[in-house]
């Protein structure tokens, strides 16, 4: 989503929200709540998925960080030059292909669910 001036705007819209809602694991250890001017996941006190504009990302554990970028993965930017080492976006359409998105979802709930909770 680009404002009026081309710059990128984070917020994302109705429908992808309704979308995101729809891919989130259906466990009573998950919740949701804003982030990025849409909406993200968290279990065990850490954030696992999100939606940043259009795009939907997941958290990847260290050893699936190299293959995702060979894949054609690439990080989330919610900062312009910043990556965010941890957090991948699904390329494609994701509100398409539900299934692997859903797979992609339930491998990041189970990375932060094995590790230490957040205080």
């Amino acid at each position: 989503m680009a404002d009026a001036a081309g710059t990128r705007s984070p917020k994302s819209a109705g429908d992808d929200k309704t979308a995101f809602r729809r891919l989130v694991p259906d466990d009573e250890r998950v919740t949701t709540r804003p982030m990025f001017g849409s909406l993200a996941a968290f279990a065990n006190g850490y954030m696992f998925m999100g939606l940043y504009a259009t795009e939907l990302f997941v958290r990847v554990p260290e050893e699936q960080r190299a293959a995702r970028l060979e894949a054609g993965w690439h990080n989330l930017e919610a900062m312009p030059g910043k990556p965010m080492r941890e957090y991948f976006v699904i390329p494609g359409g994701w509100r398409i292909s539900t299934a692997g998105v859903r797979e992609y979802a339930g491998e990041a709930l189970d990375y932060v669910l094995g590790l230490p909770p957040k205080k």
